[in-house]
């Protein structure tokens, strides 16, 4: 997993309130087995005009040029309510995002957007607001190291859980985390006695 320390990046704006994990990614793209191509998919209902997702719809942001190639989304209250779909912080992560910012997040995408290298950050939704005023005419940094938000000549703290900061900092997921015991694993395995193996 890629490590998250700074990232600065176009932000796009989803100013919507409840925008599910269906929406996200809808149920007939799920079939696939790896975490790879669901970027395409993203938003599927609301970014073409088609089933096929062969016609863009040119009024949703993501397809207006510079927002297309947003790397960081600011978003409505309760973002990722819905089913549990580990598939929807897929698809934004292969989509290009790295961080998605909103007032509120559904319990189970908060943690799986951090399971999978994508940074939740919670700000008020008056800050949300003034930072969506903002990010339209200047790039948006985020430093989790120091956790803060800045556009132009603003800056918003936020909080993250210290083990889930810890590992978007490291890239570490939850093998990344049972690798780093390697050695006391490699002991453990050592120290069965071989009728027990």
């Amino acid at each position: 997993m890629q490590p998250f320390t700074h990232h600065q990046g176009t932000a796009a704006v989803l100013d919507r309130a409840n925008i599910d994990t269906d929406q996200i990614i809808p149920k007939q793209f799920l079939a696939k087995v790896t975490r790879e191509g669901f970027g395409v998919h993203l938003f599927h209902d609301w970014r073409y005009l088609d089933h096929e997702g062969q016609q863009p719809n040119p009024d949703f942001v993501l397809n207006q040029p510079p927002w297309d190639r947003s790397t960081i989304l600011i978003a409505g209250e309760n973002f990722g309510c819905g089913s549990s779909r580990e598939h929807a912080p897929w698809a934004l992560a292969d989509f290009g995002l790295r961080a998605i910012i909103a007032p509120s997040f559904a319990d189970i995408f908060y943690q799986n957007a951090i399971n999978n290298g994508l940074l939740p950050v919670t700000l008020p939704e008056s800050q949300v607001q003034a930072l969506i005023q903002a990010a339209a005419v200047a790039p948006v940094s985020i430093d989790l190291q120091r956790c803060q938000v800045q556009c132009g000549e603003q800056n918003w703290s936020f909080t993250l859980d210290a083990d889930a900061r810890h590992n978007l900092l490291n890239g570490l997921d939850a093998i990344g985390l049972t690798l780093g015991h390697r050695h006391a694993i490699d002991e453990y395995e050592a120290a069965i006695p071989a009728w027990q193996q």
